[in-house]
C-alpha cells in the first residue's frame, strides 16, 4: 500500500458524495452577485452600523467584504488574544480598498476547565453546534471571503464544517499561537500523580497547574488544539509556518494582516480566486492524516477528520488512518509523546521541517492548492518580519535544531506513526501508540467494570485496582452522555503502571489529546448504549488488546456474551444545560462516522 493508492481509494469511494457537494458549491458560485440578489432593504440592514463610506461601498460591491467568524472569549486562554483581531482585520481590509465585518460568534468551551466535570458531556456536541453557528453567521450571504478565528479542540473542526457549506468562498484560518513555556510537562504530570496518591494538597497542585497554564495562548502540550493547528497548515487553509508563533509578538500581528491581504487576493474580486472547495480535497485531507500520524497527534482528530471530510463530500475511515499511520514514520517527540512542548518543537524546526522530511519520502500529495498558492514548497519555509513590516518566507528548513524533538525520515523515532485501529468482538476502537512504551502495547488480563469516572477513582482509592487488569469504562459514548473525555483517569492508571502493574483502559468515551503512557482503546464502536458488547461484559472477563495485530477482544465469543443480560445506562442528572442535548444524543452517529448529529 502507498499514499497514492490510499488517496486513489478515497477518491473512488467519495465519487458520488464529492460530486454532490461540488454541485452544491457550483450552484452558489454561479448565483448572481450579492448586489443583484439583495434588496435595498436587505442592504440597509447589512450596513446600518457601518461608516458612511462603507454604507456606499459594501452594497455597491466596490471591494471585497470579508466575514469574520470568531470564537473569541476571555475565559479560554487560547482565544483571549482574538479580542483585538477584528479591528486589525478591518483596518487592513480598509487599507486594501475592502471591508470586513464580524459575521458572528461561535461558542468556545475549554476542555481543561470541564475535564472530569459534568460540562464535559457537552464538549463533543459543541463541535456541531459551532458548525451550525458558523453557517448561521454566514447565512446573510453578503461576504466574498471567510476569515475564521479559532484554535482549540472542537472549535476548529466546527468552523471547518460550517465554512465548507460556503465552499464557493475562499477561507482563511488565523491562529493566536501558544503561550510561552511554563514548567516542564514531566513535572506537571508528576504533581498530578502525587495529588492522586495524597502526597501533595490541592493548593500545591493548583500552584503547579498555574505554572503550566499561565498566560494567554494555546496550552503548550501537543494535544487537540495544537494538532488542529498542524492540520490547518496541512489542509492549506492557514499561512505556512504560522501555527506556533506566540501571541502578542510583532510577527504574530503582522501575520494576521498578511492573512487578510492574501484572503482578499483569493476572493472572486482578487487576482487569484481560490475557493475553499478547491483547497480541501481528498488529497489535502490525506496530507492532514499523514501530518497527524508523523507528529503523534490527538486521537480526537480521528473523530473530527471524518466529520470534516464528510462536510466536503469526502469519505474517509479509521482504516485509512491506520494504513497511513503504518506507512508514516514518527518524526516528532512532543508531550505527551516526549518531554518537549510546542515552543521547543517550533524552535527545532517545526512544521516546515516535517513537511520537508515527508516530501523527501513521497508521503505527501504535492498536487494541491492552498492559501499560499500551489504545491507544498511554501510550507517548508518559516515566515519572518522584515524591516518594512512585510512578511517574507525564508529558505526551506532542512535540518533539525534538536534531534531529540525532530528526527529525520532516515532515522525516525519509530518506523510507524502515532495511531492504531483495533478490531474484534468488542467492536472497533482507536489507540494512540506514540506515547505508549512498546512493552505496554499488548495486554491480556481480567477486566474491571465501571460506568462512571468516579467509580474508577473510588476503586483506586480503595486499593482494588492494584493488579494486572483492563479497566472498562462504558456508557461514555455519544448517544449515552455525549462522549466526554476521560483524562481525569490518566493519573490513576499511570500510578498503577508505575507500580509495576500491567494495566489498560477500554472505553466508548474519549481521552484527552494529552492522553499518554497507558494503553487505551477508546472511541469503541458500537457503544454500549447502542448494543455494543461492552454492555455485556462482566467483572473478571479476560480481554486482549494487541496494537501490533490490531486486536480488541473478549476471550469469550460474541455468542457467549450475547447470552447475558446487557447492563443498562445509569441515570444521570441533566443539570448544567445537558438536558438541552437530549435530542442530539438520540440521533448522533457512530464514532466511526465522526460522532456527528448533523
Amino acid at each position: 500500500m502507498s499514499i497514492q493508492k490510499i488517496t486513489n481509494r478515497i477518491i473512488e469511494r467519495s465519487k458520488a458524495s464529492r460530486a454532490e457537494y461540488l454541485a452544491m458549491i457550483d450552484e452558489m458560485r454561479n448565483a448572481p452577485p450579492a448586489p443583484d440578489r439583495l434588496s435595498c432593504s436587505n442592504w440597509a440592514h447589512v450596513v446600518a452600523a457601518e461608516s458612511d463610506a462603507d454604507k456606499k461601498a459594501i452594497p455597491a460591491g466596490q471591494g471585497a467584504n470579508i466575514g469574520i467568524v470568531t470564537a473569541y472569549n476571555d475565559m479560554l486562554s487560547a482565544h483571549q488574544p482574538f479580542a483585538q483581531y477584528p479591528n486589525i482585520i478591518k483596518l487592513t481590509a480598509r487599507d486594501m480598498g475592502a471591508t470586513a465585518q464580524v459575521a458572528g460568534g461561535v461558542p468556545a468551551m475549554c476542555d481543561g476547565v470541564t475535564q472530569g466535570q459534568p460540562g464535559m458531556e457537552m464538549s463533543l456536541f459543541s463541535r456541531d453546534v459551532i458548525a451550525l453557528a458558523t453557517a448561521v453567521s454566514l447565512s446573510h450571504d453578503v461576504y466574498d471571503g471567510i476569515l475564521c478565528l479559532g484554535v482549540c479542540d472542537k472549535i476548529v473542526p466546527g468552523l471547518i464544517i460550517g465554512a465548507l457549506q460556503f465552499g464557493h468562498l475562499p477561507a482563511m484560518f488565523v491562529p493566536a499561537g501558544p503561550m510561552p513555556s511554563g514548567i516542564p510537562n514531566k513535572e506537571k504530570a508528576l504533581a498530578r500523580q502525587k495529588f492522586a496518591t495524597g502526597e501533595i494538597d490541592k493548593a500545591t497542585l493548583l500552584e503547579s497547574e498555574s505554572a503550566s497554564y499561565h498566560s494567554a495562548g494555546t496550552c503548550t502540550f501537543y494535544g487537540t488544539a495544537n494538532t488542529n493547528q498542524t492540520l490547518m497548515e496541512a489542509l492549506g487553509v492557514q499561512l505556512a509556518g504560522t501555527s506556533f508563533v506566540n501571541p502578542g509578538t510583532p510577527l504574530r500581528t503582522e501575520l494576521t494582516r498578511e492573512s487578510v491581504r492574501k484572503l482578499l487576493d483569493q476572493t472572486s474580486k482578487g487576482s487569484n480566486y481560490r475557493p475553499l472547495a478547491e483547497v480541501i480535497t481528498e488529497k489535502s485531507i490525506v496530507n492532514a492524516m499523514v501530518m497527524m500520524m508523523t507528529t503523534g497527534g490527538s486521537t480526537n482528530l480521528t473523530l473530527h477528520l471524518v466529520a470534516m471530510a464528510a462536510a466536503a463530500g469526502v469519505r474517509i475511515t479509521w482504516q485509512d488512518m491506520d494504513e497511513i499511520s503504518r506507512l508514516t514514520p514518527l518524526l516528532a517527540r512532543v508531550y505527551p509523546n516526549g518531554q518537549a512542548d510546542v515552543n521547543h518543537f517550533e524552535h527545532a524546526g517545526g512544521l516546515p521541517y516535517l513537511v520537508n522530511q515527508l516530501r523527501s519520502i513521497d508521503l505527501l500529495n504535492e498536487d494541491v492548492v492552498n492559501v499560499m498558492g500551489e504545491g507544498l514548497d511554501a510550507y517548508t519555509r518559516k515566515p519572518s518580519l522584515q524591516a518594512d513590516k512585510s512578511i517574507a518566507w525564508g529558505d526551506p528548513i532542512i535540518d533539525s535544531g534538536d534531534d531529540t524533538i525532530l528526527a529525520t525520515a532516515a532515522a525516525p523515532f519509530a518506523p510507524e506513526g502515532g495511531m492504531r485501529t483495533v478490531h474484534g468482538n468488542l467492536g472497533t476502537g482507536v489507540v494512540k501508540i506514540s506515547a505508549v512504551d512498546e512493552r505496554y502495547q499488548v495486554i491480556e488480563a481480567p477486566c474491571k467494570i465501571f460506568e462512571t469516572q468516579d467509580a474508577l477513582k473510588a476503586a483506586f482509592d480503595a486499593g482494588e485496582l492494584d493488579c494486572n487488569h483492563v479497566s472498562v469504562v462504558r456508557f461514555q459514548g455519544p448517544a449515552a452522555n455525549g462522549m466526554p473525555e476521560l483524562h481525569k483517569l490518566t493519573p490513576y492508571l499511570g500510578i498503577l503502571q508505575d507500580r509495576g502493574f500491567n494495566v489498560a483502559l477500554v472505553t466508548d468515551g474519549r481521552m484527552s489529546g494529552a492522553s499518554g503512557k497507558v494503553l487505551t482503546a477508546m472511541h469503541v464502536s458500537p457503544e454500549a448504549k447502542k448494543g455494543g458488547l461492552l454492555a455485556y461484559l462482566q467483572e473478571g472477563d479476560v480481554l486482549r488488546i494487541d496494537c501490533h495485530t490490531g486486536e480488541l477482544a473478549s476471550l469469550l465469543s460474541e455468542q457467549e456474551l450475547l447470552k447475558r443480560e446487557p447492563a443498562q445506562l445509569p441515570d444521570t442528572p441533566m443539570t448544567l444545560g445537558r438536558g438541552l442535548f437530549e435530542k442530539m444524543r438520540s440521533v448522533v452517529g457512530e464514532s466511526t462516522d465522526g460522532a456527528s448529529f448533523i
